[in-house]
């Protein structure tokens, strides 16, 4: 498939976009999901920072304060401290975070450690942090969250409710009191209960929110009840809004990209038809910009060929019929001449020789005719060739031979071929070509005509060459000799017979053999030599129509 197939860019464009849609929506999701973490670090901490300043600010003390916060990280399992509110640099979003008494969680993706900062209201110089290394929250810290939600009600008896509805707005996750009854409990946790140990349930779910976790904590003064913190879901990496979100992203991308891949495509087509549109009308003067190098461009040049083509038959046609009107005009007025002068004579002899005219003039009207339909063929297109290996010394020496016996006192000389010369051609077409150069010559030469021919070592071109020692061509007139019925002024006149169609007639073969003629001046006769060249070999053997 060749490099620059449209269909292989396409398959291509659509390979590399899908890559960077890959890549995009991976890295989108990363963005996505790395925003998620935090946002679901701190919901799952504002509770939990809320309890614990509450807490701290119960204590009248600062060594009451700095007590409770040691026995805070005992319980907690993680270390908690006392930091300088001025070391840490906090974001306009962390400040707000601050004043609504919400928690500040920072990650180190580096170090793999989480920073908590508490805000403290009577020490505003001061936030409790809290150190939460990669694994180190495991089932003791989450048995822990309950105590401290339980050491904040204990201020509250007989109000607890009250209260967790209060605290309820900085928790992220359910938190109330509920009897074990109402909960789905299995014997071995209920006997844990009894004995004052707190139940972690994990709970699967095949919608939406998937896994979650449930902290059931019984209450001291309230043996039937338990303090219930959740269910808290687990963080899901890939929620379904996300994914579809993700999804629908991603084919919007990609059609833009198709979109993209194929207005060029589209473009093009439409100049195409809006050509062929305006070519329905007559007129095939306009033509298609050729863009690149692929199949559309191979079918803007087409179709600029053959708009070229249609222009050229249509013009050729309109000269043909004007030149073939002007050539009839000649012998059909000699024929009513001599047919006016046969009923008027008499005399037999006179009459013998009126009907010879006539048919030397019918004569030259078929010669015409023919000569115009085997134009009128090649000019067309559609000349049938059979391509066949033929050895050339033998159709030159033919021609040679049978403008010999014409008599037409002429030198006729054909130059030794190397021995074998096989070109691949049509014998016939072939045949015309020469014939109608050395008839040319012939009829322009003074005394002399050379026929050569042979095999080009460095192109690998086959050719045939004739020359005369003529008058010859003038430069400026050497490309006008190949149009139909033209004639040149001075010696190649009207009189120098024939009807300006057989040098046609070659230059069509030429082409149709997929080569060309030139004429030029001959180096050694000094008159005009003609030459025509094609390849010698063919790739393929092929009916060209």
């Amino acid at each position: 498939m060749s490099k620059h197939s449209i269909f292989l860019r396409i398959y291509a464009g659509l390979i590399i976009l899908v890559f960077l849609v890959a890549i995009f929506g991976y890295l989108l999701v990363q963005i996505i999901n790395y925003q998620r973490v935090q946002e679901y670090r701190e919901s799952l901490t504002d509770g939990l920072s809320f309890v614990l300043s509450e807490s701290v600010e119960r204590q009248p003390t600062l060594q009451q304060k700095k007590d409770w916060v040691s026995d805070a990280s005992t319980w907690l399992g993680l270390p908690m401290f006392y930091v300088d509110a001025k070391k840490v640099d906090l974001s306009r979003t962390e400040e707000k975070r601050i004043e609504r008494q919400q928690a500040v969680v920072r990650y180190n993706a580096e170090q793999n450690v989480a920073y908590v900062f508490i805000a403290l209201k009577s020490d505003p110089k001061h936030f409790l942090a809290i150190k939460v290394e990669s694994g180190a929250f495991g089932e003791r810290q989450m048995k822990a969250l309950p105590i401290f939600v339980l050491d904040y009600l204990v201020y509250y008896p007989g109000q607890e409710q009250e209260y967790l509805k209060k605290i309820q707005q900085h928790f992220a996750y359910p938190v109330g009191i509920q009897k074990i009854s109402q909960l789905k409990l299995d014997t071995e946790q209920i006997g844990r209960l009894r004995s004052d140990q707190s139940v972690i349930l994990y709970r699967d779910s095949a919608s939406e929110s998937g896994t979650n976790i449930s902290i059931v904590t019984p209450m001291l003064n309230a043996p039937d009840s338990v303090l219930v913190m959740g269910p808290v879901p687990m963080f899901n990496w890939m929620p379904f809004k996300l994914a579809a979100g993700i999804t629908l992203l991603s084919m919007f991308l990609l059609s833009l990209g198709v979109y993209g891949l194929i207005v060029p495509i589209q473009r093009k087509v439409r100049q195409v038809n809006k050509a062929l549109d305006v070519m329905k009308t007559g007129d095939m003067s306009v033509r298609v910009p050729v863009e690149g190098h692929d199949e559309m461009a191979s079918l803007a040049s087409s179709y600029n060929n053959m708009s070229d083509h249609i222009q050229r038959l249509i013009e050729a046609q309109r000269e043909l019929m004007r030149a073939v009107s002007h050539e009839l005009r000649t012998p059909v007025a000699r024929i009513r001449f001599g047919m006016e002068m046969l009923a008027d004579e008499d005399e037999y002899e006179y009459r013998m020789q009126q009907v010879e005219m006539i048919d030397k003039d019918i004569e030259a009207l078929n010669t015409l005719i023919d000569e115009i339909m085997t134009y009128a063929k090649l000019e067309q297109g559609t000349p049938s060739l059979d391509f066949e290996k033929i050895e050339l010394e033998d159709v030159l020496k033919q021609v040679a031979v049978e403008t010999e016996a014409l008599k037409t006192q002429k030198i006729i000389h054909l130059n030794p071929l190397a021995d074998g010369v096989i070109v691949d051609a049509e014998r016939r077409y072939l045949h015309r070509v020469v014939q109608n150069l050395v008839g040319n010559a012939v009829r322009y030469c003074d005394h002399q005509v050379n026929i050569s021919g042979g095999i080009n070592a460095e192109t690998g071109m086959a050719y045939v060459c004739v020359e005369d020692d003529g008058p010859g061509i003038p430069e400026e007139d050497r490309k006008r000799v190949f149009e139909a019925f033209a004639r040149l002024d001075d010696s190649r006149t009207r009189a120098s017979g024939g009807y300006g169609l057989g040098l046609s007639i070659v230059s069509r073969i030429a082409y149709w053999f997929g080569g060309t003629i030139e004429a030029d001046a001959s180096p050694t006769l000094g008159g005009a030599r003609f030459t025509m060249s094609w390849p010698a070999k063919r790739f393929k053997k092929k009916k060209v129509a």
